[in-house]
């Protein structure tokens, strides 16, 4: 009785090897195909990622984030061959069991990393804004400087008293900045006054005259003048004018030359910059009244 109990788990085994056996030689032929088509996708993937490191590197200036892109491109080509390669094999089970693994995984990691992943993506959103390239003067989220880095975490801001400051890319995505870069020439705002007594006419031509001088305007652009109160000792203007700048210091500039020029036109013309005075009486009133009673 168990040598017959024996024999038939031997001839059970031999059963199964022989099927696994012929399913084996069925599936060799997809298996082949699977491993040819996996195979020529990794090889895909390779050239497609130096296609897409070239077409990058004139978009991407930060190598770090062009890398990263360029390898999760390589990855994404991949991971089709591989489910390609899994539906070859007639393993729609299994494809069906990773594709919800990955998405159970994903949510999870989503979720686990969400400050993380925003900064991320708001980095790779980042690299391919042309209104924000590495040497760029911005201003943003309280803060101003020239953009020295790039990166998938955050980017990095040179201000102008050589400190550095590191604001998260989920801010910049979110948040308005204002890049002084993007626009070759800029216009410039410079406010005076000048006293009541002035021709406000001839002090508007003057000082039009002047701007115009130091600051020759191309195409459209133009010097303007307007008067806009009449303040405490002086009535007040405003002129606006058009001068090359790309970041915050070349506006300084072209107003402290503005100002420099505007004040020796008016010492020439006499024309007169006034300025609060205050008069201080010192005649004790109660003093006189008491004299004058007694």
């Amino acid at each position: 009785m168990k040598d017959f109990s024996f024999q038939e788990s031997i001839q059970g085994i031999w059963t199964k090897l022989n099927g696994w056996l012929d399913s084996l030689i069925t599936m060799l032929p997809n298996f082949i195909l699977a491993v040819i088509v996996f195979i020529a996708f990794i090889f895909i993937a390779k050239y497609a990622g130096l296609l897409f490191d070239r077409i990058f590197r004139k978009q991407i200036k930060q190598a770090s984030i062009r890398m990263m892109v360029v390898k999760v491109l390589k990855a994404i080509i991949i991971l089709i061959g591989f489910f390609f390669a899994l539906s070859i094999l007639n393993l729609n089970t299994i494809l069906t069991s990773v594709l919800a693994g990955a998405g159970v995984a994903g949510l999870a990691i989503g979720l686990a990393l969400q400050g993380t992943l925003n900064n991320t993506f708001s980095g790779l959103i980042l690299s391919f804004l042309p209104e924000l390239q590495i040497g760029d003067w911005v201003e943003t989220n309280g803060f101003a400087g020239t953009v020295t880095e790039i990166n998938l975490r955050s980017i990095t801001v040179k201000q102008s008293d050589n400190n550095y400051v590191i604001i998260p890319n989920g801010k910049i995505i979110e948040e308005p900045f204002k890049n002084f870069s993007r626009t070759p020439r800029s216009r410039i705002f410079v406010s005076c006054g000048v006293a009541y007594a002035s021709d406000l006419e001839m002090v508007r031509d003057l000082t039009l005259e002047t701007i115009r001088n130091n600051f020759p305007q191309r195409g459209n652009e133009e010097v303007e003048f307007m008067y806009q109160e009449f303040g405490d000792s002086s009535i007040n203007y405003v002129v606006r004018f058009w001068a090359d700048a790309t970041k915050n210091r070349d506006i300084l500039v072209a107003q402290n030359k503005a100002i420099i020029a505007i004040k020796k036109a008016y010492d020439a013309n006499d024309v007169n910059i006034p300025f609060p005075i205050r008069t201080i009486d010192f005649t004790n009133n109660l003093s006189i009244r008491k004299s004058n009673s007694e």
